[in-house]
């Protein structure tokens, strides 16, 4: 199982030698539809590749959950407070189907870093890729309309719009639900 990871995008620029020596630190895991694997204020002690399933990001928010972030087969989800500065990050991370993920402790993963200028590069490579993503939602909110965020999201994501609840998808676009009902009406 640990192999077919190899066929990510994520693990391709790695060498052999490089993946090998990363894999022993893999362990595979499976968990239910709705288990939060990562819990904002807490300090995260493990790095995740989602093999299949889906998952989502969010913040609490007062009297809502509020959805900053979807992730597919391949994404990584971490907590990148305690990657950084090993402190409490300020996101929860939900599973929105039954999901397979490979999990990677934070203190292995810093000790290949030492070890393997490779595996450091890829680890650095996957982080600015995160940030650069996270920099884009950000500049989207800031610049395009609700039904824009959401003709963009549905072009991007088909599967998600289908897999998805409603609810949190308004949530990521910055709308109500019933505003997300018009918008998917006019779409249609």
């Amino acid at each position: 199982m640990i192999e077919q990871l190899r066929d990510i995008p994520l693990f391709s620029a790695l060498s052999n030698d490089s993946w090998h020596e990363l894999s022993h630190y893999m362990v595979l895991v499976q968990y239910p539809k709705g288990t939060t694997i990562i819990y904002a204020d807490k300090v995260e002690p493990y790095f995740y590749i989602l093999q299949s399933g889906i998952a989502r990001a969010y913040i609490d928010g007062e009297n809502q959950q509020i959805t900053f972030w979807f992730g597919e087969s391949g994404a990584v989800l971490f907590s990148f407070n305690s990657y950084i500065n090993n402190s409490p990050g300020y996101e929860n991370i939900e599973l929105l189907t039954n999901s397979a993920l490979t999990r990677i402790k934070l203190t292995d993963l810093f000790l290949l870093y030492q070890q393997n200028l490779e595996i450091a590069n890829w680890g650095r490579k996957i982080a600015e890729q995160e940030l650069i993503a996270t920099e884009r939602r950000l500049i989207d909110r800031a610049f395009k309309g609700a039904a824009a965020r959401y003709h963009e999201f549905a072009a991007q994501s088909p599967e998600l719009i289908k897999r998805v609840a409603l609810k949190h998808i308004a949530s990521y676009l910055g709308v109500t639900q019933v505003t997300l009902s018009r918008i998917r009406g006019a779409y249609k």
